[in-house]
């Protein structure tokens, strides 16, 4: 994969197809290849005539893996995002991010609203604001001796994944440290650009999508059916919510 720079960091990511650029942000604990590539999602951009751009966040997949929470907050993570952008020499993009990944796009879209046409939170509902409940014991369970020891069912399913995906267990454990962080509602009232929140009908994880797209001055939302938040990652319902808001919030005129 090739890299970049940001922050001292050197950062992976991918790029695939041609026409207007789609940036995917992967969330905890994955990568661009698993959350976007395994997924369909690369394949159903791609076949749609989008440019599908993946990035390893920093702490995963192929990027550097600081194991310092301090490198964690979301609007450094964005940061990152913005710097891809300037190496590829892209203006203006539609971005979609999944659960950490779309925390990180909304943090991109208050800070750098010129750079989103825009965005798709995936995974991520009112708790966008409210914060993750989880977030200690998923930390402790990233840090256990052994998934035997574990018993908390969200702990054991991040557990699960991060060694699935042969993760570097601390620097995900600094990363959820601060990665979580809350976006005050105030800032999400000041998110400007177009907003699709899709969640799934059973994510505990998100929250529901209803409330922050009432929240986001041109904020929607759509409810997955019969998913969870681990399993509405590649879903076609999804997927089809997605390209029908790109193709009316994004164009070649919206993007010059």
């Amino acid at each position: 994969m090739p890299s970049f720079t940001s922050a001292g960091f050197s950062l992976s990511y991918d790029v695939a197809g041609a026409g207007l650029p789609v940036l995917l942000i992967h969330g905890f604990a994955s990568s661009g290849k698993v959350n976007w590539v395994d997924t369909g999602w690369v394949e159903t951009l791609v076949g749609a005539g989008y440019q599908a751009i993946t990035l390893d966040n920093r702490g995963h997949g192929q990027s550097d893996k600081p194991h310092d929470p301090e490198q964690y907050y979301p609007s450094q993570m964005a940061d990152d995002a913005v710097a891809l952008l300037d190496h590829l020499g892209i203006e203006r993009v539609a971005v979609i991010g999944y659960s950490m990944g779309a925390r990180i796009a909304a943090f991109m879209a208050f800070s750098h609203p010129e750079r989103i046409a825009s965005v798709i939170f995936g995974g991520m509902g009112m708790n966008l604001i409210n914060g993750l409940t989880d977030g200690n014991d998923i930390i402790a369970g990233l840090r256990a001796p052994s998934l035997e020891d574990l018993k908390h069912p969200t702990a054991r399913q991040f557990r699960i994944f991060a060694e699935h995906t042969g993760s570097d267990r601390e620097a995900l454990a600094a990363c959820m440290e601060t990665s979580r962080q809350p976006m005050p509602r105030a800032d999400a009232r000041r998110v400007e650009v177009p907003v699709l929140v899709a969640v799934g009908e059973a994510d505990v994880m998100a929250g529901p999508p209803e409330p922050l797209a009432e929240l986001l001055p041109q904020g929607e939302a759509v409810v997955i059916p019969k998913r969870d938040h681990m399993r509405a990652t590649g879903d076609k319902v999804f997927k089809a919510a997605a390209l029908e808001f790109l193709s009316k919030t994004y164009s070649s005129g919206s993007n010059s």
